[in-house]
């Protein structure tokens, strides 16, 4: 099925901005244009693609017409790359899901790499990440998974290493002598969200399995790190981003050589591939520089 190209930008533009309005306004016509067009491209389908609101967002469907609009702005631009051809409008846009310690670590570097293409995204955890691609929601992601999804090609990138960490006076107050399991129990842990499970694992690894200590969430990478150093709690933190607070004693691991590897692998839709080879460069090239490679 071919669709019309005004309306999947419509589309697009819609679900990316959030209101009709603001669609019209980027693509330089009206309010009732945008909404004739989609409504056009709903007949079309035969389904609901935008679900009205503040802000408007997209139906399952619409979802993933909007990411086909979006790839094929992508197979555009190295299509014009190759023939030598007059680039487009403006540049093309992607969608990537990554975790949130990459993107506070090295993920941006990457992105600062790529010219012509605006990142939308999407910041899950490293062991989930893998569903969007699964889903069809985005054309690439870092994830914890080096099985590549179907339909995607996988490239390892290396190992994010984490180390539970705490305050000098929370180590005082509650790991006196050293980590028992009775301690770990009742001590106050940090936790990114509902989908961390890095806590739960450094504990089954390094002190008992099932301990269930008290949490705060917390979905932020850095102040999961201020948190740790005002003694809110302990967290796991990505060992690069703390070195310098473990030198300083601002922050001390609460068992030495006990890093938690977590290797992380970039998985990209095989049919574009080509398409984001240059984005595949820089990430491996930052991913090189940061991550522990094996």
């Amino acid at each position: 099925m071919q669709m019309d190209p005004s309306q999947l930008a419509a589309l697009s533009t819609v679900l990316r901005l959030g209101s009709f309005e603001a669609a019209a306004h980027s693509l330089l016509v009206t309010p009732s244009a945008i909404s004739q067009r989609i409504k056009a491209l709903e007949d079309r389908i035969g389904t609901a693609l935008v679900l009205r609101g503040s802000p408007c967002t997209g139906t399952g469907a619409g979802l993933r017409i909007a990411k086909h609009a979006e790839d094929i702005g992508l197979l555009e631009a190295q299509l014009a790359r190759e023939l030598s051809l007059e680039a487009g409008h403006g540049p093309v846009r992607l969608r990537v899901a990554v975790n949130a310690d990459s993107l506070a670590s090295w993920f941006i570097e990457a992105m600062a790499e790529v010219d012509g293409v605006l990142f939308d995204l999407l910041v899950d955890d490293q062991d989930h990440s893998a569903e969007w691609l699964k889903r069809g929601e985005v054309s690439a992601a870092v994830t914890a998974s080096s099985k590549p999804v179907t339909g995607f090609d996988a490239y390892p990138l290396g190992t994010l290493n984490y180390v539970a960490t705490a305050s000098p006076d929370f180590m005082a107050r509650w790991f006196p002598k050293r980590v028992t399991p009775e301690a770990a129990a009742c001590a106050p842990c940090l936790i990114f969200n509902a989908k961390d499970n890095l806590q739960r694992l450094w504990l089954e690894r390094n002190v008992a399995p099932q301990l269930a200590p008290p949490a705060h969430y917390l979905p932020s990478t850095h102040a999961f790190i201020d948190a740790a150093a005002a003694g809110l709690g302990w967290g796991m933190n990505p060992l690069a981003m703390v070195a310098e607070d473990i030198r300083s004693g601002r922050l001390v691991p609460l068992i030495p050589d006990t890093a938690l590897p977590v290797p992380l692998t970039w998985q990209v839709a095989r049919v574009m591939a080509p398409a984001l080879a240059e984005v595949t460069r820089a990430v491996q090239k930052s991913a090189r520089q940061y991550l522990t490679q094996s």
